[in-house]
């Protein structure tokens, strides 16, 4: 397992700050959800956390260590990554995508080992795509793209994984067993969910974003509050225990008419 820090994180793209001073902590072990209206800047900051952009200013920590610090290899056998929307091959099969995740731990011409093999079919077989392995990448359906993706993460056998809206195209019964098997994981998980009674439920930790900064964070009954969520989301709600399982349970009410009125009754810039 690792932790994954930021300290003043701050972004910008032709003058227009997407990310401004994003503080949060993922701790060993824990799935934190990132969460916001679109625009807020989830994505933007999974890309930060993985390294496919450098902060204009701040840091990013695994570990002790920072980011940009770590070689490439290091990154690539310690750190998966899966996002929304991702490109094959027309030709690749299931299974060779899935195959990718063992790159890191071998040779660039090695084929893959019996080691690799084992781990290859024990992802397939988490994520249920095994009756699939050899079907083209080209012919699955989004929600089945998204748990071969998974699968290849898994295969990778990492400390963090960074999710970006993985329960996106998937049946209910999918997003149930897929962020069932994420808190099964013994990693750190941070992933972005626009569903806030999901996150209730499976995330040990959520951070809530607003216009590129860090709205509030912590344990999601303690962030997920009437007045934050009407505040950041516009829409007035009713948070209370679901009976069955005694998770947070949100219900939605009603847009609000005036969400400036709203914003205004909560202090602007990076709370928690």
């Amino acid at each position: 397992m690792g932790r994954i820090t930021t300290t003043r994180v701050s972004w910008s793209v032709k003058g227009h700050r997407l990310l401004d001073g994003i503080d949060m902590a993922a701790p060993d072990g824990k799935t934190v959800g990132l969460l916001g209206p679109n625009g807020s800047g989830k994505s933007t900051l999974l890309r930060l956390l993985a390294g496919l952009r450098r902060p204009d200013t701040g840091t990013v920590r695994y570990d002790d260590a920072g980011l940009h610090d770590l070689g490439r290899r290091v990154r690539a056998r310690r750190l998966a990554v899966v996002e929304q929307d991702v490109s094959a091959h027309h030709h690749v099969t299931v299974r060779q995508v899935v195959e990718l995740g063992r790159t890191p731990f071998r040779g660039r011409f090695d084929a893959p080992s019996e080691h690799d093999r084992r781990i290859v079919d024990a992802a397939l077989e988490r994520t249920e795509t095994s009756d699939k392995q050899h079907r083209g990448w080209h012919t699955l359906s989004g929600g089945e793209k998204q748990r071969t993706q998974l699968a290849r993460a898994l295969a990778q056998e990492p400390r963090e994984i960074l999710l970006d809206e993985p329960t996106n195209h998937l049946d209910i019964r999918h997003q149930l067993e897929l962020l069932d098997l994420l808190a099964q994981l013994d990693v750190t998980c941070v992933v972005a969910l626009h569903d806030l009674n999901l996150a209730a439920r499976y995330c040990d930790h959520v951070v809530v974003l607003d216009r590129g900064r860090v709205a509030a964070g912590g344990a999601p009954e303690a962030v997920l509050t009437p007045d934050l969520i009407e505040s950041v989301y516009g829409v007035r709600v009713l948070v209370d225990r679901e009976p069955a399982t005694g998770t947070l349970r949100i219900t939605y009410l009603a847009a609000t008419a005036d969400r400036a009125a709203a914003r205004a009754r909560q202090p602007d810039g990076p709370q928690g």
